[in-house]
C-alpha cells in the first residue's frame, strides 16, 4: 500500500478546492456586474470570447495541478516495490561430520553436498550477501557474509571433511550469528546435516531460540538414503550406520518459518537446493518517489508556460 512520510502536509491539499472556489466566484462576479452596464462593448470587453475565457481556464487548471503535485511530493510519498536495493543475506550451515564421508552419494555426502551449495550461490541475485559455517564437533567460519559469490564458491570447494561427533546447535547459532552481521536485510540459514546432535555447547533449541530473535528463516536438509548406509564397525566387528535426526531437523525449520527437505540421493540433493534459491522471497521494500510528483509538476509548470507565452504570443 501507498504510504507518506509526512502525511501532514497532505491537508494542504483542501486549498485546492478552495482556489478553485474563488477562481469561479471572481468569474461569475465578473460577468454578472458586466451585465448590469448597457455598453455592448464593455460587456464584451468584461465576458471576453469563448475561446479566450477556455484558454484562462486551462492555464489556471494548470496552476491548480502543479500545486497538487508540489504538495504530495512534499509528503513524501512511497509505495512497496521488489527488494533490489537491499537483497538477502543467505548463509549454508554444512555439516562436515565424519559421517558425510560416507560414499552413498557420489563421490562422498560431503562433496555432493558442496555441488548442490553451489547451485544455489549461483542462482542468487546480485545484491544477496552468501556466507558458509561448517561444523562437526564445533563450528568455524568456511567463508564470511559477501556479495561476491565467486570467491564463496572458491571457499566452499576447499571445505575439508572432519573427523568430529555433530554439533548442530553450535553450526546453527554461528550461522544465525553470520546472517544478522549485516543489519536491514531479509536473513535466511539453510541448514544441511545428516546426523544427530551429539556434540557442542549450544542445543539446537537455543539455536532456534536466537533464529527466532533476529528474524531468521532456517531451511533444513536432511541428507540420508533410502538404505542404511554403514560407517564403519565398532570393537566387536558391529556395523555402525548413519543415522539421521529427522525430527530435530524439522523442529528447526519449523520453529524459525523456514521448509524440511529430504534428500536420499545425488539428484534429489540437487533438486532441492535449486528450489530453495527460487523460494527465497524477496521482502517489499518502501520505496520514495516524491520525485516522481515533482518531476511531474516541473512538467505541467512548463506546458504552462508553453500555452502562456508559446504558439507565437508575446511576453508582456
Amino acid at each position: 500500500m501507498t504510504g507518506f512520510g509526512s502525511p501532514w502536509v497532505l491537508v494542504f491539499l483542501v486549498t485546492i478546492p478552495i482556489f478553485y472556489y474563488v477562481y469561479r466566484n471572481i468569474i461569475e462576479k465578473k460577468k454578472n456586474e458586466a451585465i448590469k452596464f448597457s455598453n455592448l462593448g464593455f460587456i464584451k470587453s468584461a465576458l471576453g470570447d469563448k475561446k479566450k475565457i477556455k484558454r484562462n481556464d486551462m492555464l489556471f487548471y494548470l496552476s491548480l495541478l502543479a500545486l497538487a503535485l508540489m504538495i504530495i511530493g512534499f509528503s513524501n510519498p512511497h509505495i512497496p516495490l521488489q527488494q533490489e536495493k537491499e537483497g538477502v543475506n543467505v548463509v549454508l550451515v554444512i555439516d562436515v561430520s565424519g559421517s558425510m564421508q560416507a560414499t552413498d552419494y557420489q563421490p562422498t555426502r560431503l562433496e555432493s553436498a558442496k555441488r548442490s551449495a553451489e547451485i544455489l550461490v549461483k542462482s542468487l541475485e546480485q545484491k544477496d550477501h552468501a556466507g558458509i559455517v561448517v561444523f562437526e564437533s564445533g563450528a568455524t567460519t568456511a567463508a564470511y557474509l559477501s556479495p561476491y559469490k565467486d570467491k564463496v564458491i572458491d571457499k566452499l570447494q576447499s571445505i575439508a571433511p572432519k573427523e568430529g561427533k555433530t554439533a548442530i546447535g553450535d553450526g546453527l547459532g554461528l550461522g544465525i550469528d553470520m546472517a544478522a552481521s549485516i543489519p536491514n536485510k531479509k536473513k535466511v540459514v539453510i541448514l544441511l546435516s545428516d546426523g544427530v546432535n551429539n556434540a557442542g555447547v549450544i542445543s539446537p533449541a537455543e539455536a532456534v531460540s536466537f533464529a527466532r530473535l533476529n528474524d531468521i528463516q532456517v531451511y533444513a536438509v536432511g541428507m540420508g538414503s533410502n538404505e542404511k548406509v554403514i560407517l564403519g564397525y565398532d570393537w566387536f566387528g558391529r556395523p555402525l550406520y548413519a543415522e539421521l535426526d529427522e525430527a530435530t531437523l524439522q523442529s528447526i525449520a519449523k520453529e524459525t518459518g523456514g521448509k524440511y527437505f529430504k534428500s536420499v540421493d545425488d539428484n534429489t540433493l540437487d533438486l532441492i537446493y535449486k528450489n530453495i534459491g527460487e523460494d527465497i522471497e524477496r521482502e517489499k521494500e518502501e520505496t520514495n518517489i516524491k520525485d516522481w510528483f515533482f518531476f511531474a509538476a516541473l512538467i505541467v509548470f512548463l506546458v504552462q508556460l508553453y500555452k502562456r507565452y508559446g504558439g507565437g504570443r508575446i511576453i508582456q
